[in-house]
């Protein structure tokens, strides 16, 4: 079986989630013997060397590539890595409307209408929790019947992290940890750092800051508690940032939606207790091994930090990521909707 994979343009530089999940489903789906390979826009393309194409993320970035397989002929498998917290009825209404201005203005098009299209073009969907199945049958009206819940995955290395190599380094110990980029409205980390502000206990946020004015009013906002330690960027692969997971008491994740977030995993797996975001699909993952907060409420961020803090924590979550969401299980369930695609189930 001979796979491409394609994903926005700018993952490399931005060094997110999709970015990880796209390189370890690639390697966790080599090690089934499925060939794949990564596209490169500088290369001669010949359709007949791929049996399909796998696009990560659903956007404006994607859709022309979408388009230009679509031409080929290709057979297109999308994980859409997509979510809203709009109501159902207004991308409903947003998509129908895109319709009906495309027909009469050409140039006339929006984010939602073209993630539409091109998920109706696609053979499967697979998006990464219950939520986002939903959103894409209810709201973009994508048939049931291609659509295939695959989840994001954690690597088993973050289950043996050490603490001792992050504790040595920064000279803090079980912390209060977040890891996302700081800056990015949707990762909410200001009223996180707000939050932090009101817990007598350390903490540390780790990510790439944006130089953007939001970036920098976090950093501002940062500055003012001596309590929080930020560390710009560490590498995905780092022993460092595994190490600060182990190191870690409470891993938090307050953003405006998460579908789950893989540094959630990683926490989880090196065994945080977890705070996360109810939106987006978090639930599928951690259960009721989490505690859930309001992103758009400090006082709930610091009730739920608090609350973590006070318990033991929980070898049963733990347990619960190592056996539902490691990389080979994304893989083998990711396989098994190719070979329906193609024909070969």
């Amino acid at each position: 079986m001979r796979v491409l994979f394609v994903t926005n343009q700018a993952a490399s530089v931005m060094r997110g989630g999709v970015l990880t999940q796209t390189l370890q489903t690639k390697s966790a789906l080599e090690n089934l013997g499925v060939h794949v390979t990564l596209f490169d826009a500088w290369r001669e393309f010949h359709p007949n060397e791929f049996d399909l194409v796998h696009i990560f993320t659903a956007n404006m970035a994607t859709y022309h590539v979408a388009r230009a397989f679509k031409v080929h002929n290709l057979p297109i498998v999308i994980s859409p890595v997509f979510f809203t917290r709009r109501s159902i009825q207004v991308v409903q209404n947003v998509v129908a409307v895109d319709r009906l201005m495309s027909r009469f203005f050409r140039g006339f098009w929006t984010d939602y209408g073209l993630i539409a299209e091109m998920c109706h073009w696609a053979e499967a969907l697979l998006p990464n929790t219950t939520d986002e199945a939903r959103l894409f049958e209810k709201a973009f009206h994508i048939p049931q019947k291609k659509i295939t819940v695959v989840p994001n995955g954690v690597e088993e290395r973050f289950a043996y992290a050490e603490p001792n190599l992050f504790e040595r380094e920064y000279r803090i110990k079980n912390f209060i940890l977040s890891v996302g980029h700081i800056g990015p409205g949707r990762k909410n980390v200001l009223r996180l750092i707000e939050a932090l502000e009101h817990i007598d206990h350390p903490a540390a946020i780790i990510g790439r800051i944006e130089d953007t004015p939001s970036g920098r009013a976090c950093l501002e906002r940062a500055k003012r508690n001596p309590r929080l330690l930020i560390v710009d960027t560490l590498p995905h692969d780092s022993m460092l940032l595994a190490s600060a997971y182990s190191a870690c008491d409470v891993f938090v994740l307050p953003s405006q939606f998460e579908t789950p977030g893989i540094a959630a995993l990683e926490a989880a797996l090196a065994g945080a207790k977890i705070v996360i975001t109810p939106f987006g699909g978090t639930r599928d993952y951690f259960g009721n091994n989490a505690i859930y907060v309001d992103p758009t409420s400090v006082e709930d961020i610091v009730k739920g930090i608090q609350s973590a803090l006070g318990k033991e924590k929980d070898p049963e979550l733990r347990e619960r990521i190592r056996k539902e969401f490691i990389w080979n299980k994304v893989g083998e369930k990711t396989k098994q909707v190719y070979e329906h695609v193609l024909g070969l189930a």
